[in-house]
């Protein structure tokens, strides 16, 4: 890292944008700076100076904010073209420095830098204390106000940036909790499923299969007790499946072997089709359009919804017929199963969970399909679902929050080709917004030092020029009955002796004023202690020549 990056949060990329807007910025502080050296009467070498020093402290200041700020403080009494750019480093400064304390320091020798410059610039004035009343407030008007309102903007951005940065963290831990919270109620869920239905399934299928072999059964009781056999094997199957799913969170594969007795697809509706027909169930199938293949998930989404559906009408319309067409579409294979009004009483009751087609809905949403279900004029019942060829999977859906839309948003910036924002530094924001409490009692501390600090400042500034211009009012003005006292002919000595020295602001330019003056004279202008006029000022003025007061005058001047 090289020398003074360490006082940045880190250096900047200098894109070709950010050049050009340092450029024109350059430009335009460097012509105004150009105004004020005219004014000045400055020479064409200090106004190409002037200029230069503006352009490069202008495109140095996002590198080096403190050395910048400094130099052009020292410089700017020198060269009074280069003083507006102090505005502006003072606000890059105020961004830039990190941490309170070196801020702190980078002001305050910036401070002391303009003060003895301008001071040592200004020394045959005789002026000290005005030059240095002044740059103190040149100082705090144009680089200590820019700084602290571009540092409260930064800070405030930065803890904005942060809140949202760690936001969007929490945003994700609890995501990442809730899937784990679901991973665990998944695994115990499968835990349960196994040890109960697999144990009930189990004895089914062995009651079941030592009954197939009982010879006192009839062909046609042999016959529905297979039946009975390989629903409870399918069964087994498919709770192995679903375990697997549960544990996992993906669908566990069928071994061959065990697909072809219960294929999990549209090849196995034709299975359960024929096995409902085999248990007294009236049921037909018709396939239309060219067969075409689907996605694994299209596929088992498929033969799902026919196997609900079938469910469905064996417990709630006993004995009714029940149609089930697959149409392969242009773009989707469209399943419908539809049955008449029970032919009937029903069974009793009959133990549901209510969830079958809230799944079915999922699936098929999953897969980019839907799935309708609703009763017919006849009083039966229909379910459809439209199932696209080459879908995949729609995953889990996106939080709807600001967070979510953020993360959308720097997606599709990174898409159009945008750089990404640099990380987070959460040290240095942590040091900068004083982050815990005893940090945070420091920032206050600090806080409320530098406000302190700033309000002593200021009335010791406002102190000093009161005392300067009570100062300058003793040394500019007499009363009327000391310039009565006065007479021509009296040595110059004698009346400087008993008259103020005139050495102040408020009499600058006065002597030119008035009545002409006696060739080669040298004049004294005072104003008057005993005039309370508001546009109009009373000018008491001495001319001495040859160390004789040769000529006084009383007259009016403007204010």
């Amino acid at each position: 890292m090289r020398a003074g990056w360490h006082w940045l949060k880190g250096p900047e990329p200098w894109t070709r944008r950010m050049l050009a807007g340092d450029l024109v910025l350059a430009g335009v502080l460097a012509l105004l700076g150009l105004g004020v050296e005219e004014l000045d009467n400055g020479s064409v070498q200090r106004m190409a100076a002037s200029a230069a020093a503006v352009v490069l402290l202008t495109l140095a200041r996002r590198r080096l904010p403190a050395t910048t700020l400094i130099v052009a403080s020292a410089v700017s009494p020198f060269l009074p073209g280069s003083l507006l750019v102090t505005v502006l480093l003072g606000w890059s400064a105020g961004r830039r420095i990190v941490g309170v304390g070196r801020a702190m320091a980078a002001f305050t020798v910036a401070f002391l830098a303009a003060v003895v410059f301008s001071v040592l610039q200004a020394w045959s004035d005789q002026r000290p204390v005005l030059v240095i009343v002044f740059s103190t407030l040149m100082f705090l008007a144009m680089t200590v106000m820019p700084g602290l309102a571009s540092r409260y903007w930064s800070q405030r951005r930065t803890l904005l940036q942060a809140l949202q940065e760690r936001n969007g963290q929490l945003m994700r831990e609890r995501v990442m909790v809730a899937g784990q919270a679901r991973l665990r109620e998944r695994q115990r869920i499968a835990q349960d499923m196994h040890d109960s239905l697999g144990h009930q399934l189990a004895l089914i299928a062995v009651h079941t299969g030592a009954l197939e072999v009982d010879p006192q059964l009839t062909e046609r009781q042999r016959e529905a007790v297979g039946v009975l056999r390989q629903a409870s094997v399918a069964a087994m199957h498919e709770l192995r499946e679903v375990v697997g799913i549960l544990r996992d969170g993906v669908e566990a594969p069928v071994p061959a072997e065990e697909a072809q007795p219960a294929a999990r697809g549209v090849a196995g509706i034709a299975g359960i089709v024929e096995a409902a027909r085999s248990a007294g169930t009236d049921v037909r199938m018709t396939v239309s359009g060219r067969p075409r293949p689907l996605v694994a998930a299209c596929d088992h989404a498929a033969y799902r919804i026919v196997q609900e559906a079938l469910t469905n009408a064996y417990k709630h319309a006993s004995g009714a017929p029940i149609s089930v067409e697959l149409r392969y579409e242009d773009d989707s294979l469209v399943v419908e199963i539809a049955n008449g009004p029970a032919a009937g009483p029903g069974v009793g009751a009959v133990v549901s969970g209510g969830q079958g087609l809230t799944g079915l809905r999922e699936r098929a949403r999953l897969v980019g399909g839907m799935v309708h279900a609703g009763r017919t004029e006849g009083g039966g019942f229909r379910v459809a679902g439209v199932l696209p060829y080459g879908a995949e999977p729609a995953g889990v859906e996106d939080i709807a929050d600001d967070f979510g839309q953020q993360a959308q948003a720097q997606a599709q910036a990174l898409a159009r080709g945008f750089a990404p924002p640099p990380p987070m530094d959460w040290a240095a924001v942590d040091k900068e917004l004083a982050v815990g409490g005893r940090s945070r009692a420091g920032g206050v501390a600090m806080g409320c030092g530098i406000a302190f600090a700033a309000v002593v400042l200021l009335v010791i500034v406002i102190g000093a020029g009161v005392v300067m211009l009570v100062g300058s009012a003793g040394s500019a003005m007499i009363s009327q009955e000391d310039y009565d006292k006065v007479r021509v002919g009296e040595s110059e000595e004698a009346v400087r002796k008993d008259l103020p020295d005139g050495n102040s602001f408020m009499t600058e330019g006065l002597d030119r004023k008035g009545p002409e003056r006696p060739a080669g004279s040298d004049c004294l202008a005072l104003l008057s202690s005993d005039d309370s006029g508001l546009t109009t000022n009373t000018v008491f003025r001495f001319c001495f020549k040859d160390g004789k007061l040769v000529d006084k005058q009383a007259y009016e001047s403007e204010q």
